[in-house]
């Protein structure tokens, strides 16, 4: 009696277990990729990635049937060239997302208030920077918080929605664990080698790398630390227009209507 006992008191803490394995969800590692747009026809990441995304409220680009673009720079620290994108943007009325670290947050106040008192959103790019994939939910938590609360601080800015993740590594369980945090993922849809700083190319590499790639709905990310990115942003903001295009906040992006 005490060995069918044993065996049903196991049998049962089993069962109990079952439900809680099977809600978890894949914490594989993904490196955000997609095919590059050309003649501007949308990029496109696979109907794998864009049902995986759906699913947790994320995206990478808008819709395919307006000329509208978003533009996003991810700020881990300061070059010396954000100053200069400010200026531009502010000179041709763009919105911008900065996608912010604490390290950033820290080093160049006076940048991140400006940011926001010229209209811009700041973005939560964590704290550390480190791999999500790698940290438990407890740290992706904290590493979110620390940015919101530090950007508050600073600028005033209560709400913070949106989430870069950082090096561009997710999972299934990051984008839950970041969903329920009230973040939504925005990954992009434009994008090349422009963050190493001593392999700068001049204002034309850069320019020439948004121009070919440029589709309606593009989610262009720029980062701050290239001097030809700086040097490049109001020709090629100036072009864009031309052809027709629109900046929109992240704010009028359709996922968030």
């Amino acid at each position: 009696m005490a060995k069918l006992l044993k065996i049903l008191l196991i049998s049962s803490l089993f069962i109990l277990i079952l439900p809680a394995n099977a809600k978890a969800v894949s914490n594989n590692p993904i490196g955000w990729g997609f095919k590059k747009s050309r003649d501007e026809v949308p990029a496109e990441a696979g109907s794998a990635y864009d049902t995986l995304l759906e699913k947790y409220g994320a995206f990478y680009k808008g819709s395919p049937d307006k000329k509208d673009i978003y533009l996003t720079f991810d700020n881990g620290y300061e070059n010396g060239y954000t100053e200069k994108v400010l200026d531009v943007l502010k000179k041709e009325k763009v919105p911008a997302t900065f996608f912010v670290t604490g390290h950033y947050l820290l080093s160049a106040e006076d940048l991140v208030k400006r940011m926001v008192k010229e209209g811009h959103i700041i973005g939560n790019h964590s704290w550390h920077h480190p791999d999500f994939t790698t940290t438990t939910d407890q740290r992706i938590r904290e590493e979110l918080e620390k940015v919101q609360v530090k950007t508050s601080e600073l600028t005033g800015q209560k709400e913070m929605k949106y989430l870069r993740p950082p090096r561009g590594v997710f999972s299934e369980r990051t984008l839950k664990v970041a969903q329920e945090e009230g973040y939504k993922h925005v990954f992009w849809s434009l994008a090349f080698v422009d963050w190493k700083t001593n392999e700068q190319h001049g204002w034309r590499y850069s320019y020439d790398n948004i121009m070919a790639q440029i589709h309606p709905g593009a989610i262009i990310l720029l980062h701050s630390v290239s001097k030809d990115n700086a040097d490049a942003l109001e020709k090629a903001i100036q072009d864009l227009k031309k052809r027709g295009y629109t900046f929109k906040s992240l704010d009028e992006h359709p996922a968030m209507k």
